[in-house]
């Protein structure tokens, strides 16, 4: 049998010339195949149809059919879609052994794509599209959809569609399903970008929004949502159309970590003259308030009727008022109370055991704290785990702990306000990060819910299109998956022939701005190598510079070779952030010189100061010429402030930062820049130079590329394994040659990572010319607000600059020929980076 394209290679669609004596002409000479769906079919379906239909008309340019219901009209090629057990024809082909879908009976949002011939008179041949149930039949007609390519961001990055005149679906039969139960991402932080694009687009973040988010969560094959909350914003009580949307669509709702029983926050803070909300957010006080206002949100989800509740998930616990922590000296016994009549108010209102309900307990910042120290909750509640905002994962259920019924869950964060610094401009997050954070969850049995912050969902295509597409199938992500991500993003979007450079120019765009958050950067942020005679030595923020000059190049030089109608995606998805990100680094490096050499009187402070207003000013142009693109289409959407931040909340408004001119402010031509030289004590060493490995335990060295702040990281896979020894001997050895004697220190670059099973830190090893080991630990502690401790200071410092440096000292060592042994001891240590010196060296970021 002819199988179909595995799903990761989803962007390639199938061969390009299946057999057509076999195969199924879904576009035949430009004429696409009709589209049916039973008369009765979920809403869902007809949904997930009609999307279809629209799909074939954009690749063929002809409208494709729409036949609902009547199966005896139907002739030619046709597609049909439906849920088994629940469509009369499905059923029927089943029945008549047309179509072998037992293995989906009873599975969720399986789905199985089935080319049949003879299905029905007049009907020569049919795709079946068979899903287990309603959400499984709408992600097998997307799949489809992809495979022809419509991309998931053909309306939200206006990705085009190209016209094709024939499409043939080979023959066979081709099932899957997702492994991640539920899936999903959270609007957030959305003011002023998407609040405000929203308001002028469609007056407000209501159904009419809303449709174009739902449709983008079901096309990335996700069926989770936690909707837009900030104040003044309540998703069912501004436009009750819009959950009625959500359940017609086969979108889940549910609401943040902070918003329980499906009650919006702000909705605590309207209608005060009822008598019932307004009060104090305290059990204690408030207790028959609090229930109350709870039970409506329950009562709201039981309300499309005929007993029936619109499909959720229930956020239960309690945090303080606004997603603030709960008073001090909060006692379990009352968060376990809480729980409880939580619980028996979703019995009461639906009739039916609080377990058939799902729900999930957010063990979001201090409540993790309740969790770490006894409480409990029922087996059917989701433990949904946190990162610490910044993308690390700070607990997962212990190796080989008992599972629960309802299964472990992860909160993620592309986007975050909070200390140390609100980061919500653009995207900063790796793929490779999220693929190593997140694979360890998997494979620590966090299966049942994967929820990421996309703030304003632009500009987090990638990203978010990423962890979709990871948590459809965590095990199909390998690190040769991985690695080939970026170029088959890139060429669904932009076609194959610019798959390669695009992806190589996304990956390079997050590794730079993962360096370090660009609200986070100032003048003072990177070193200048200094004041020569011959000239100036740019140092190592001149290097970055460099780097983002050439990356920016290297866009530019693509753009010129796309056709017209391709570059409003080109813009969003990559010129923008590249031509953005490149003149806040230009800004920031004119500012720097402008400060040093304007201290010194010297006059070419005056080229840095011209150079810091001309990139101040560019900045404002990329963000209008965003805002007016495609007939202003998202106006408003790129307004988020993201330069000379003081403390850790947004400033106001864009601020230049200060400049000093000398000598009247007469402008010097462009200085003269001089090399920078490395010093002979110091040797750098990429994580992936090692020269042997020692594989030991079931556990093998395995080079992740990128996944570092300039080339790379090594990690022992599988992850999620317990400790391992000195005796165990996993290691990697590095070869080196010392070019000058004296005290040894070696320091190891490590991605910030937490230790998730709270035993107090990661642990590595390090040996220098096989001597005595000396143990590293990873001492972190994430904090939501102050850095009072050590390890809290420790974390600051690690999330700022995206790097934990451990260093072990070996006493004085001759010039010449040394090995360096590194040790695997714990999980979840991802080595990126050795630097072993001799000598004192200034300190530099990289």
């Amino acid at each position: 049998m002819t199988l179909f394209a595995p799903v990761a290679s989803a962007w390639n669609g199938w061969p390009r010339e299946p057999d057509r004596r076999t195969a199924f002409p879904l576009i035949a000479d430009g004429v696409p195949a009709a589209v049916f769906i039973d008369a009765d079919a979920d809403s869902a379906v007809r949904y997930a149809a009609d999307g279809f239909a629209a799909d074939l008309e954009r690749v063929s340019g002809t409208r494709a059919p729409r036949i609902t219901g009547a199966a005896g009209r139907l002739e030619g090629a046709v597609v049909i879609i439906g849920v088994l057990g629940r469509s009369a024809l499905i059923d029927r082909l089943a029945a008549d052994g047309k179509i072998d879908a037992a293995d989906l009976r009873g599975e969720w949002e399986a789905f199985r794509q089935i080319v049949v011939d003879g299905p029905l008179p007049g009907v020569s041949r049919a795709l079946v599209i068979v899903g287990a149930d309603r959400r499984g039949a709408v992600f097998g007609t997307y799949d489809i959809s992809e495979r022809i390519g419509v991309s998931p961001w053909h309306w939200f990055a206006d990705v085009p569609v190209r016209r094709q005149h024939n499409i043939h679906v080979p023959a066979g039969s081709r099932r899957d399903q997702p492994k991640v139960r539920y899936r999903g991402f959270f609007i957030n932080d959305e003011a002023p970008s998407l609040s405000g694009w929203a308001e002028k687009k469609f007056g407000g973040a209501n159904a009419a929004m809303y449709a174009h988010v739902f449709e983008l969560l079901l096309r990335l094959k996700g069926n989770y949502l936690w909707p837009a909350m900030w104040a003044p914003r309540a998703f069912a009580a501004d436009d009750p159309r819009s959950m009625a949307l959500a359940d017609a669509m086969g979108v889940v709702i549910g609401n943040s970590h902070h918003e329980p029983m499906l009650r919006a926050h702000d909705e605590w803070h309207r209608n005060k003259e009822d008598g019932v909300t307004g009060g104090a957010w305290d059990y204690n006080r408030n207790s028959q308030n609090l229930r109350s206002f709870w039970r409506g949100g329950i009562e709201r989800m039981m309300s499309k009727g005929n007993g029936r509740g619109f499909e959720s998930v229930v956020t239960i616990g309690m945090r303080g008022d606004g997603d603030e922590a709960m008073g001090e000296g909060t006692a379990i016994p009352l968060l376990e109370r809480i729980v409880a009549d939580q619980r028996a108010i979703i019995a009461d209102v639906t009739g039916r055991p609080a377990s058939e309900t799902p729900q999930i307990w957010a063990l979001y910042k201090e409540v993790q704290d309740y969790y770490d120290h006894g409480m409990q909750v029922p087996d059917d509640v989701i433990l949904l785990f946190s990162d610490d905002n910044w993308g690390q994962i700070r607990r997962l259920p212990e190796p080989g702990a008992k599972r629960r019924a309802g299964g472990y869950g992860i909160y993620y964060h592309f986007d975050y306000v909070g200390g140390p610094r609100n980061y919500k401009w653009l995207n900063t997050t790796q793929i490779e990060k999220v693929w190593q954070q997140m694979d360890l969850a998997y494979r620590r049995d966090a299966r049942s819910m994967w929820i990421v912050n996309v703030g304003d969902i632009k500009p987090m295509e990638y990203p978010l299109s990423f962890f979709l597409a990871m948590a459809w199938d965590p095990e199909a992500m390998t690190p040769e998956a991985l690695a080939g991500y970026p170029s088959a993003w890139a060429a669904a979007a932009f076609g194959p022939e610019h798959g390669r450079a695009i992806g190589e120019m996304m990956t390079a765009l997050a590794k730079y701005a993962a360096r370090r958050k660009p609200e986070l950067i100032d003048q003072n942020s990177f070193s200048l190598g200094g004041i020569t005679p011959e000239g100036l030595d740019g140092g190592e923020f001149g290097a970055m510079v460099a780097q983002w000059d050439a990356l920016e190049a290297r866009m530019l030089a693509t753009r010129a070779r796309l056709g017209s109608e391709r570059l409003d995606a080109y813009f969003q998805l990559v010129e923008f952030p590249v031509l953005a990100l490149a003149n806040l680094y230009r800004l920031y490096y004119g500012a720097a010189w402008n400060k040093l050499l304007g201290s010194r009187n010297d006059p070419r402070a005056n080229y840095f100061a011209d150079q810091v207003e001309t990139s101040f000013r560019r900045d404002g142009e990329l963000t209008r010429r965003y805002h007016a693109m495609n007939g202003g289409k998202w106006d408003g959407m790129m307004a988020q402030v993201h330069m000379s931040y003081v403390i850790w909340n947004d400033p106001t408004q864009q601020t230049m930062p200060s400049i000093t001119r000398v000598g009247g402010g007469a402008v010097s031509s462009r200085p003269n820049f001089v090399e920078r030289r490395q010093p002979d004590g110091v040797l750098s060493i990429e994580a992936s130079a090692f020269v042997r490995a020692r594989d030991c335990r079931g556990l093998g060295w395995t080079k992740i590329p990128h996944l570092s702040r300039t080339d790379g990281a090594v990690i022992a896979l599988p992850q999620g394994r317990p400790a391992t020894t000195l005796q165990d001997g996993v290691r990697l050895e590095y070869d080196v040659r010392v070019q000058k004697a004296g005290p040894a220190r070696l320091t190891l670059h490590l991605a910030p990572t937490l230790d998730t099973t709270g035993e107090g830190g990661g642990r590595i090893g390090v040996s220098l010319d096989h001597g005595p080991v000396q143990t590293l630990q990873i001492r972190l502690e994430a904090s939501g607000g102050g850095y009072d401790t050590p390890d809290q200071q420790r974390w600051a410092a690690a999330v700022s600059d995206n790097v934990v440096r451990l260093a072990a000292d070996f006493g004085t060592i001759e010039a010449g020929r040394h090995s360096i042994q590194v040790w695997r001891l714990d999980d979840n240590v991802v080595l990126q980076k050795l630097v072993l010196s001799t000598e004192a060296s200034p300190p530099t970021y990289l």
